[in-house]
């Protein structure tokens, strides 16, 4: 008795036959797969784990958003929009008074206006711990004319130049024009 003829397709296709060749992968395939996970996992694993750069860039382009926020309602509003800066928050407020330089906390009358909040309603910019500017921000002003001032002497600011930590790139707010820019 022969066996099914499905049955000898079946054993046929399992024999390596002369006209067919073998599947699957060669001993140089499978060395180079395995040279690639190790590269993947010596130089991408460690920045994917690593967040604190991540949150840092984060917060690079939130403050320069905020920023550029700030100046805008300036101009739209015509009013004086205070700018505090701490190491590692901002905070925005409009000055009380339209023509009225009260943003200094250090002069009397104590500073007054109202919170000005962010582009996304919030009441202000608070980074993640662990990231923080470089060095000691300084406050200021945005004019009605969207130009940044200094709170003390109410002059015209110098170009302020922002740095956030393990960030590559800094915020500058141009003195003439107060555009916030990388």
């Amino acid at each position: 008795m022969s066996p099914p003829a499905s049955l000898d397709f079946a054993l046929e296709s399992m024999l390596p036959s002369r006209g067919r060749r073998m599947r699957g992968f060669t001993l140089v395939e499978l060395v180079m797969v395995i040279v690639l996970l190790g590269v993947l996992s010596v130089y991408a694993v460690p920045r994917m784990i690593n967040t604190g750069d991540f949150f840092a860039r984060g917060f690079h382009d939130q403050s320069m958003a905020y920023l550029r926020y700030a100046q805008k309602t300036a101009i739209a509003q015509r009013r004086t929009v205070c700018v505090t800066l701490s190491v590692n928050a901002i905070s925005l407020r409009i000055a009380g008074a339209a023509g009225i330089n009260n943003c200094d906390p250090a002069s009397p009358p104590a500073p007054s206006g109202t919170a000005l909040r962010g582009p996304a309603g919030e009441a202000g910019l608070s980074a993640r711990s662990g990231v923080a500017f470089s060095g000691t921000p300084i406050s200021f002003n945005f004019d009605a004319l969207g130009q940044p001032v200094d709170n003390s002497s109410g002059a015209a600011a110098a170009t302020q130049t922002l740095q956030v930590a393990n960030v590559s790139k800094s915020i500058t707010i141009e003195a003439a024009t107060g555009y916030v820019h990388e």
